[in-house]
């Protein structure tokens, strides 16, 4: 409850306020692989362990279309993504794309999940593998809606369409703290990565919004 309040504090939702605001009210979202669970023992990762490895997926109707959904928790070790939670998307992607249905991705992800190092970037390698495979064949969407860094945003820079959180949402390859580290330089989050850099600038972002649910 308490991390749940925080989340609300930043003015971001949670993974299941942001499927409820996307899906059919009348309907509801069937979710796939609910019962995953990560097999790290690294680093004391037996401890942190969360059914669904923080990453909800499933499918459900939006304006009476069957839609694939992925929405990353940041709640579960900071949305980062480890083998098993690369193996749901991979999996919805791959269900989309044989279902000939298109796909959103909730991004609100540190990136891989440092503790199960090159297990995590080959998650990462599959996923990008499958958003070329579906690239052109269905809709793939992406909505960045918290601090996403690394393959948080490969992913969806490969993706149709981006769509960022004004204040809440940032895209960068790593955070303001290495690059001060590496290049000595000051940078704060939005002149790094935020919305306006992105919908202005770069032209990595199609899309800035007000707030979770605008953008929804």
């Amino acid at each position: 409850e308490l991390k749940v309040n925080k989340q609300y504090e930043k003015g971001k939702l949670t993974q299941y306020d942001r499927i409820n605001f996307l899906v059919d009210s009348d309907e509801k979202f069937l979710e796939i692989g609910g019962l995953v669970k990560h097999n790290c023992h690294n680093f004391d990762m037996q401890k942190k362990v969360a059914l669904g490895d923080g990453v909800l997926t499933g499918c459900g109707k939006v304006n009476s279309q069957n839609v694939f959904i992925a929405s990353q928790d940041f709640l579960v070790n900071g949305g980062s993504l480890g083998y098993a939670h690369a193996e749901k998307i991979c999996k919805l992607v791959d269900l989309a794309y044989d279902n000939l249905c298109p796909i959103v991705f909730m991004n609100d992800s540190g990136g891989a999940r440092i503790q199960e190092g090159v297990e995590a970037l080959a998650g990462y390698g599959k996923i990008f593998h499958n958003n070329v495979k579906a690239s052109g064949v269905i809709p793939q969407i992406s909505m960045i809606m918290g601090p996403c860094a690394g393959g948080a945003v490969y992913s969806p820079a490969l993706t149709d369409f981006i769509f960022m959180v004004k204040d809440t949402s940032y895209m960068y390859l790593t955070g303001p703290n290495v690059v001060k580290k590496v290049t000595y330089e000051d940078v704060d989050h939005e002149t790094l990565g935020g919305s306006s850099i992105h919908n202005s600038k770069s032209g990595v972002a199609d899309f800035v919004c007000e707030n979770d649910a605008d953008a929804i």
